[in-house]
């Protein structure tokens, strides 16, 4: 700093701090140069490149409040489309992990399951929530991927809503990985941290990237 900048150019200096924006920081950094300029030595002006880096400074912090608003406003239209596709989501039936069956009719339920490879045999065990068998089906051979089923009920006189169902699949003394998965209506949607929630009929709040299929 040059020892002649007069009492005005101090004090702008003293008040830079209190710049909230960066066109506050830009305006006061105009009024201090210009100050700095007029009262600089003659003999020792100004150093260019000092110059130069302070104004490269200041146009760096205008260019990161910009973009700042930038990401503010992208992110606020994001989240907005968010809460559409979830409102376009209600009623609809989406396939999540779980081991609850869903009705599709009188005595019908329905439900479906993930092998990590293709299967010589696979079964579906139904039962209680407390384990207890049910009923067993037979599917023999499925793909690998997701595969569906389908149960009568007409033979049980419990409530049917409350059975559950495990997938067990193999070749021959090899057991093949099955991932349960359950059909449930969304009745509400969300935003949470940034992410589309989805409120199922069974009760569960499942983020968006969950779900494995929609109906």
């Amino acid at each position: 700093m040059i020892s002649g900048v007069s009492t005005t150019t101090n004090n702008t200096a003293a008040n830079s701090s209190n710049a909230t924006t960066a066109a506050d920081m830009q305006n006061q950094f105009l009024t201090l140069l210009v100050a700095q300029l007029q009262n600089q030595d003659p003999m020792s002006p100004m150093d260019n490149a000092q110059m130069t880096s302070q104004m490269a400074q200041i146009s760096t912090v205008t260019g990161i409040e910009k973009l700042n608003d930038t990401v503010n406003s992208v992110t606020g239209q994001f989240s907005m489309m968010q809460i559409m596709q979830g409102t376009n989501m209600i009623g609809r039936t989406v396939m999540t992990e779980g081991n609850a069956l869903a009705s599709i009719g009188e005595n019908k339920f329905t439900a479906g399951f993930e092998l990590a490879s293709s299967a010589a045999n696979a079964t579906v065990e139904i039962t209680t929530a407390a384990g207890e068998l049910v009923d067993k089906l037979d599917l023999g051979s499925a793909d690998a991927g997701r595969n569906y089923f389908s149960w009568d009920s007409s033979g049980y006189s419990g409530d049917a809503s409350q059975l559950r169902f495990n997938v067990r699949a193999s070749n021959g003394d090899s057991t093949v990985t099955a991932t349960s998965l359950t059909p449930q209506s969304v009745v509400a949607a969300s935003t949470q941290n940034g992410g589309l929630m989805l409120e199922l009929s069974d009760g569960r709040t499942l983020p968006y990237s969950s779900v494995k299929a929609i109906y």
